[in-house]
């Protein structure tokens, strides 16, 4: 994002085509580690019920801190260059 920022582009753009670059990584990685352990939450037998209550936690923790990276980083990156437009319209 900082480089789409140094070619001047727009924020917003910038924020949205640093998105595009950081999902499908994230994605593929998230994609693979659930599809390993939702055959661990759904498996009977002996032991399952501890590796179910494993997995669980597992497989939410993949999914919510790629989503809330993503949205923390845009929304710090448009108020610092709120703050930023701020502080070059007081100095002039």
């Amino acid at each position: 994002m900082a480089t789409l920022r140094r070619k001047s582009y727009d924020l917003l753009d910038a924020i949205s085509g640093g998105a595009v670059l950081r999902v499908r990584p994230k994605a593929m990685t998230v994609a693979v580690i659930i599809a390993g352990l939702l055959p661990i939450m759904w498996g009977e037998g002996t032991g399952s019920e501890v590796m179910q209550r494993i997995a669980a936690p597992m497989v939410a923790g993949m999914i919510t801190p790629p989503l809330l990276l993503m949205l923390i980083v845009a929304i710090q990156e448009v108020h610092k260059d709120r703050d930023l437009s701020a502080a070059s319209a007081a100095v002039t």
